[in-house]
């Protein structure tokens, strides 16, 4: 037999997704940053929405606020739902499923967005083991069990797209040459790999289905927070033991902090979280119009940011070079990633 031989499939891709209303998405990670701008936006466009975090009182906040957002489009009838769980214990993503399908009375989803991760245990070298587990099995875990607990009801919809959220640390494993990353971007590089196995699987297997991975640079969010208050280094209630052990890390790491009592610790941190959230070159809601309309587009790879496009561009003209000053140097001279080489995705 040959290939000419086979029996000719459908047309692939299917023809895009391109009005929400009346739809139904699902969200991880969706209490602050990108997964609550997406839940805001969704809600807008006349979309029922279910999201999952750790935290109840910040989904409360998002749902309050894609509520009103709803109200002031007129999309009267729009269904949000929150349900409280960990993305890296699969058995709680079951039962996330299991809320939405109940909630909504539905066997069906048309878009999943798995978006929920963490940052931190930068070294194989010297992180905790249990550390550098915990963000592997909640920014890589998180995606696997999102996919395996929401695929059956992907599968009943006529229509549906999945959106993975990956990073610039899916392409590149570091945040410049001193700064190891290796938790994170060998999370994020899964991320990726999955997604991309997933354009000939669904091709092959469910033709219905669409994916896109999402590579943002540096966005506004609160992921430098919470991968604080994860690894029990919340800024705002950090215990003497927690700034101690933070201590012994920054030391460790060839830093001199003699002369920094723990206080100065704590505001360092709480400095650095701000930071990151507000000096960010591309706010949430930026990145979350930019994942909606790519999903309109029908559009596989999608970076997002100023940034995430010129690191890509550099990494395939020097793709040697990329771990080395000179490519960082390199980046900085064109006005990205100057706050620290701080990403977010």
């Amino acid at each position: 037999m040959t290939l000419t031989d086979a029996a000719t499939p459908a047309p692939y891709p299917p023809a895009p997704i391109t009005d929400f209303a009346g739809l139904v998405a699902v969200i991880t990670g969706g209490g602050t940053g990108m997964g609550r701008e997406l839940t805001r936006q969704l809600a807008a466009a006349g979309c029922d929405v279910a999201i999952c975090d750790v935290s109840d009182e910040a989904m409360s906040e998002t749902i309050e606020l894609a509520s009103a957002d709803a109200e002031s489009a007129d999309r009267a009838g729009v269904r949000l739902t929150a349900c409280v769980a960990d993305v890296s214990d699969a058995e709680a993503m079951n039962e996330f499923a299991a809320h939405v399908a109940s909630e909504f009375e539905t066997e069906s989803i048309n878009l999943l967005f798995n978006n929920a991760g963490i940052s931190g245990a930068s070294s194989i070298v010297t992180a905790d083991h249990a550390d550098w587990d915990r963000v592997f099995a909640v920014t890589f875990g998180g995606v696997l069990n999102g996919m395996r607990s929401f695929l059956p009801m992907l599968m009943q919809a006529d229509r549906g797209h999945v959106i993975n959220t990956s990073s610039v640390n899916g392409l590149w494993a570091c945040l410049g040459p001193t700064g190891s990353h290796s938790a994170y971007s060998a999370a994020k590089f899964a991320v990726r790999g999955l997604t991309e196995s997933m354009l000939v699987d669904f091709r092959m297997n469910a033709p219905h289905l669409t994916v896109s991975v999402v590579m943002p640079g540096h966005i506004g969010t609160q992921i430098a927070r919470n991968s604080m208050i994860a690894a029990g280094y919340d800024p705002k209630n950090m215990s003497d033991d927690a700034v101690a052990q933070l201590r012994q890390q920054i030391e460790d790491s060839g830093i001199d902090l003699a002369g920094a009592s723990d206080e100065d610790i704590r505001n360092l941190m709480q400095m650095r979280a701000e930071l990151f959230e507000n000096a960010a070159p591309t706010t949430a809601g930026a990145a979350a119009t930019v994942m909606l309309d790519a999903v309109k587009a029908n559009t596989w790879r999608v970076l997002i940011g100023d940034d995430a496009a010129a690191l890509d561009t550099a990494l395939r003209a020097q793709p040697t070079e990329v771990y080395t000053e000179s490519f960082m140097a390199g980046l900085q001279a064109d006005g990205h990633f100057t706050g620290g080489g701080l990403i977010d995705g």
